[in-house]
């Protein structure tokens, strides 16, 4: 609740900033991809690859040849 709180007291010219604004757009981009990372390669404190990192790869190269959202989906679950 506090971290809640602490966000609504920003002061609106410090969230106006081109560098804020910028993080604001990338970082849950990242901490999604950084989520995906850790649950397809990591099993606790071991690196594992196994039949999701294909999927993830198939994904990988779907979105490469600008596949369609759906279309990239169904190769990671085809593949997986």
């Amino acid at each position: 609740y506090a971290v809640k709180l602490a966000g609504l007291l920003v002061p609106a010219g410090v969230l106006e900033r081109p560098l804020v604004r910028r993080l604001a757009a990338l970082l849950p981009v990242a901490l999604l991809a950084a989520l995906t990372a850790q649950q397809t390669f990591a099993d606790g404190q071991t690196l594992v690859l196994d039949a999701r990192a294909a999927g993830v790869a198939a994904a990988g190269v779907a979105l490469v040849l600008r596949a369609p959202f759906l279309l990239v989906v169904a190769a990671a679950v085809v593949v997986t």
